[in-house]
C-alpha cells in the first residue's frame, strides 16, 4: 500500500475497524443460529419421525390390550369365558394395524 493510503494502519497492525467487524459478524451468526434453531434440537429422539414412531409403539401395546380387558370384562359378565376376550383381542389387532396404516400415510419431515 502506499503510504498515504487512508486504508492503511500505521505500524502495520490489524486494523481495529476490521476486528471490531469480524467479532459482530461471529456474533450474528450465533444469534442467527440461535434464533432459527428448532426447540429441542439437540436432544435424541425428537422430530415428527421419532413421534410418529412412539405412536406406532403405543398403538400396537395399547389397543390389543385394551381391547383384551374389555373382553376379559365381557366375559366376567357374561361368564362366557374366554369367547369375548378372544374377538376384543383380534378386534384390537385389526385396529392397531388399521391406526399404523393410517399414521404410515403421514407425511415426515
Amino acid at each position: 500500500m502506499a503510504t498515504n493510503d487512508p486504508n492503511e494502519v500505521p505500524g502495520g497492525g490489524e486494523d481495529p475497524r476490521l476486528a471490531s467487524l469480524s467479532d459482530r459478524l461471529k456474533a450474528a451468526h450465533h444469534t442467527e443460529k440461535q434464533r432459527t434453531t428448532p426447540a429441542g434440537a439437540n436432544a435424541a429422539f425428537t422430530g415428527k419421525g421419532a413421534s410418529q414412531g412412539n405412536r406406532v409403539l403405543s398403538t400396537l401395546i395399547g389397543a390389543p390390550l385394551g381391547a383384551m380387558l374389555i373382553g376379559w370384562l365381557i366375559d366376567r359378565w357374561l361368564g362366557s369365558a374366554p369367547k369375548a376376550m378372544l374377538v376384543m383381542l383380534f378386534l384390537g389387532i385389526i385396529s392397531a394395524f388399521v391406526q399404523i396404516w393410517r399414521i404410515s400415510q403421514e407425511p415426515t419431515e
